[in-house]
């Protein structure tokens, strides 16, 4: 089963604030194993156009550090799982330990 993962990024590791990133680390998962990783600009930040966008290129699951309930909520009508409350570390390593059950999450970090 194929699963394509965002992460919001700053530096090429997870930005805390997902509206502030700069990019977002796209990675796809075939069979629990990494098969791609590359990076894109996100449009022009907007209320509903990240989901928007992500949707558009076809991703499942967000891991952020946090997120507004607006942005959560538009995730939820796009069939897009979240992940919140999860610390700065590179986006595939943050992926891997998904797929082993061991992110940890925590609150979320935004608080609108």
């Amino acid at each position: 089963m194929k699963r394509i993962f965002a992460v919001p990024t700053q530096n090429k590791k997870l930005c805390v604030h997902f509206g502030h990133c700069e990019c977002f680390a796209i990675i796809e998962v075939e069979n629990n194993m990494v098969t791609k990783e590359f990076f894109v600009d996100p449009p022009v930040h907007q209320p509903g156009t990240y989901p928007a966008f992500l949707a558009e290129k076809g991703v499942n699951t967000i891991i952020a550090g946090g997120m507004g309930v607006k942005a959560q909520d538009l995730f939820k009508q796009n069939n897009i799982d979240v992940s919140i409350g999860v610390g700065v570390e590179e986006p595939r390593i943050l992926v891997e330990k998904f797929l082993r059950n061991e992110l940890q999450t925590g609150d979320n970090l935004c608080d609108h």
